[in-house]
């Protein structure tokens, strides 16, 4: 007896379709996506700084996971923070924890050994630490200067690491702010990520689809144009506003999602 949900079977899907936990490589790579992807590469392979912004759910840490997914475990070691808001001991706690390390009780030595560690990764061990800061719209004033100062360790001659800061708009907004100039001025490369347009929506669409089996059209034209204004574009809300259409069909029996069932589903995801 199958054991898949009475909607994932009734389309013959061979798994939930619009699963978070794809494989990098099964990624839908639009246009905006591989700019970002390339822009983060650029700034691992060049160990310098770099800021990726965009709207909660347009797929930013999808884009570093693309990034990320291909890179030699010989040659880097990647520390990706989740969520900076520890304060500025938590930031060269998390970097000391990551390179196997402990972390030294006073905030002046423990500063010393953040840069001994990350020099030592580099220049003994022949990795390039990787950090990916999620979030970084948290980050306070303090843990910016922190991160400013890390960068410097070199006296601007090369940077011990790469450094990747992701996050909400505001994060951009922040960065050029004066009191910031330091930092900013060390930004290689800024790209701010942008949700799909209505064609990149219905391909978007079509891919997951068929990564579960299914090749041939189940979204109405119409269907795909309701659903994408009603996610504004971003892919975490149209894989929410999909999957609750596929539902409402499979629900009806319908073999195809028409412009009755995207209403339905926009309508019970946009309620109060």
């Amino acid at each position: 007896m199958s054991s898949r949900a009475p909607w994932v079977a009734h389309f013959g899907f061979t798994q939930t379709p619009f699963r978070k936990t794809i494989p990098a490589s099964q990624l839908c790579e639009r246009a905006s996506h591989q700019e970002a992807v390339a822009r983060i590469r650029f700034c691992i392979a060049e160990s310098l700084l770099g800021v990726l912004v965009g709207e909660v759910g347009v797929g930013k840490t999808v884009a570093l996971r693309a990034a990320t997914s291909q890179l030699d475990p010989a040659a880097h070691h990647v520390i990706y923070v989740s969520n900076p808001a520890f304060g500025t001991r938590g930031l060269y706690v998390t970097i000391v924890h990551a390179l196997g390390a402990t972390p030294s009780t006073r905030k002046a030595e423990l500063m010393a050994q953040t840069q001994a560690l990350l020099a030592a990764e580099e220049q003994e061990r022949r990795r390039r630490v990787v950090l990916l800061v999620d979030e970084a719209h948290l980050l306070s004033p303090e843990q910016l200067e922190e991160l400013r100062l890390l960068t410097n360790a070199e006296m601007d001659s090369a940077s011990p690491f790469a450094l990747l800061l992701v996050g909400q708009p505001t994060l951009a907004r922040q960065l050029r702010m004066g009191v910031f100039a330091a930092l900013d001025q060390r930004i290689a490369t800024r790209y701010q990520l942008a949700p799909m347009d209505l064609a990149e929506a219905a391909t978007y669409l079509r891919h997951h689809l068929g990564l579960v089996g299914r090749t041939d059209p189940l979204f109405a034209d119409d269907a795909i144009a309701r659903l994408h204004k009603a996610s504004l574009g971003l892919p975490r809300a149209l894989n929410n506003a999909a999957v609750a259409a596929l539902i409402a069909a499979a629900s009806a029996g319908k073999a195809l999602v028409d412009d009755d069932c995207a209403k339905k589903a926009v309508a019970e995801l946009t309620r109060d």
